[in-house]
């Protein structure tokens, strides 16, 4: 049986919300939507990498391990999501004094995703042998590349690769899809190697209604219009 890790990263230091991990969403702190649902599903362990005090009892709270606190270096504005989920391979791996086969990176910024999405992604990296990562997303739909442009001295600028698609209905052109951030599933190699897309990525893709994803006070405000909804 492979041993999945998942790691829900929490620094205390958001800038477009502050404080954003733990503000409530619901009558719970965001960060709990994410750990509850984690908690739940097929992971083998679930922990909190965080760089705060209140972050880590909060998660604790909730049911979540925070056996570290992540350093002031991988907590700033400019650290890559990678490091942080390196960092806590390494940390746990050293600290248990045992090896797991993949980490899942569930940020507590889409906290709509559900168990289903949790373990549907572990089953498509156990269903391909090539398969080295997982990583969910969600289709453009209305934003398609085809419709969009740049704009030069105030005109509206076609770029090349969509000026063949321009004309074309929306039911005529391809879906695309893009990351929704909710979960990113991969190898310990590939993790270790310093990405999250390994060189055969497999796509879970997620309804829009569970893709949300809080960067700033509009989200967070529609979040909870939604979570009053459901």
């Amino acid at each position: 049986k492979m041993q999945y890790l998942g790691i829900i990263p929490a620094r205390g230091g958001s800038k477009g919300v502050p404080r954003k991990n733990i503000k409530d969403l619901g009558g719970i702190p965001l960060i709990a939507h994410t750990i509850r649902t984690a908690l739940e599903s097929n992971l083998t362990k679930v922990i909190v990498s965080t760089d705060d005090e209140e972050i880590a009892n909060i998660a604790q709270k909730f049911g979540a391990e925070v056996p570290f606190l992540r350093p002031h270096s991988l907590s700033d504005d400019i650290s890559k999501s990678i490091d942080v989920a390196r960092h806590g391979l390494i940390e746990i791996e050293n600290i248990y004094k045992t090896c797991y086969d993949a980490v899942m990176y569930l940020q507590p910024t889409t906290p709509f995703r559900n168990v289903e999405d949790i373990n549907s992604s572990i089953i498509l990296l156990n269903s391909n042998d090539k398969a080295d990562s997982v990583i969910s997303v969600v289709d453009v739909q209305g934003h398609h590349p085809a419709r969009m442009k740049y704009i030069e001295n105030g005109l509206l600028i076609d770029p090349e690769f969509c000026e063949k698609l321009e004309n074309q209905n929306r039911q005529e052109l391809r879906p695309m899809f893009i990351r929704n951030g909710a979960i990113y599933l991969s190898k310990r190699e590939t993790i270790l190697h310093g990405s999250f897309k390994g060189k055969y990525c497999l796509a879970n893709i997620m309804p829009s209604g569970r893709s949300i994803n809080i960067d700033n006070q509009e989200d967070f405000e529609y979040a909870k219009w939604i979570i009053n909804k459901i």
